[in-house]
């Protein structure tokens, strides 16, 4: 067997595959099927500083070789994922990265102070939500907000700090750097890309909220190549996500530079699927004559 540990921002993972936040609630539901020991990681459903409903429905739909979504954040709030869900997570035996997310700089930092007091391992700060207070834009989207909002949640915790970005912007390579450059830890992406499906017969969009995040096997080419341009163009870990299915998906995610892997949508499809993209990993690794994952991080030889 290959050596399957990663590090990322200074936290060992036994294996470089975590859930994506979002797809795997905390953990509770899964761990019916396999423990969840057997995880890299797990990225927790992204916490607000309030509980949130989320959308109305119809906020799930299908699409070819995906899916979209707008669950709109529905989640209970900080203080009830620290009373009911963190300390449960933490007896796991993996490493937990609490996923938040917030409406102002002053929600984020909140939690991120709440969190600062805890055991978690580390934070995965969305930039993708709404800046109410600049008009409705993403933080995301501009490299100044950014900048401002992962500076402000680096000042609140000592815990590593992942920024996850979003890709629904011109240059994510800039937002990379700019995020970087106010002391992420490591980066994470991509997020879901921005869609929309009508129903022809009754002219309505499918989804209550008109648009809603594409995720699946449809991304995973925009995926790697985002991931590919943000490893060159930053120092700090990468994380990878967007449409990874298999274990041989998970190679090529970092190949192209990825430090470890998030899986998403094919959980939906398949519960087990990060065990098996583990275990496919494994049996790649061995067929290839490599004792140790890491070796194959940023490996991709582009023709030049």
């Amino acid at each position: 067997m290959a050596k399957l540990s990663v590090d990322v921002a200074g936290v060992t993972l036994k294996n470089p595959i975590i859930p994506a936040s979002g797809v795997f609630g905390y953990g509770r539901e899964y761990e019916e099927l396999f423990p969840l020991s057997k995880l890299g990681g797990i990225a927790t459903k992204g916490t607000t500083g309030q509980p949130r409903p989320g959308n109305p429905a119809p906020r799930i739909a299908e699409t070819p070789s995906g899916m979209l979504n707008s669950v709109g954040l529905q989640n209970p709030g900080i203080d009830a994922f620290l009373e009911k869900e963190l300390p449960n997570l933490l007896t796991k035996d993996t490493v937990i990265l609490a996923n938040i997310a917030g409406s102002t700089i002053e929600e984020c930092v909140s939690i991120a102070q709440k969190l600062d007091a805890t055991d978690v391992h580390m934070i995965e700060l969305n930039i993708s939500c709404p800046n109410v207070k600049q008009g409705g834009a993403a933080f995301g989207v501009h490299c100044d907000s950014a900048e401002a909002i992962t500076a402000a949640v680096r000042k609140a915790t000592t815990k590593p700090l992942i920024v996850k970005l979003s890709p629904n912007v011109t240059s994510i390579t800039d937002i990379a750097k700019a995020v970087e450059s106010a002391g992420a830890d490591a980066v994470s992406l991509i997020n879901t890309v921005l869609g929309m499906r009508i129903n022809i017969e009754t002219k309505r969009p499918i989804l209550r909220n008109n648009v809603g995040g594409m995720s699946g096997p449809a991304v995973f080419p925009l995926a790697v190549r985002m991931v590919w341009q943000t490893a060159q163009a930053v120092s700090i870990p990468v994380i990878g996500m967007g449409g990874v299915a298999s274990g041989a998906d998970a190679i090529e995610m970092m190949m192209a530079g990825a430090s470890a892997v998030q899986v998403g949508a094919a959980i939906f499809t398949d519960p087990l699927a990060p065990v098996h993209i583990i275990e496919e990993m494994d049996a790649w690794l061995d067929a290839h004559g490599v004792d140790d994952v890491r070796q194959i991080i940023g490996t991709v030889q582009p023709w030049s």
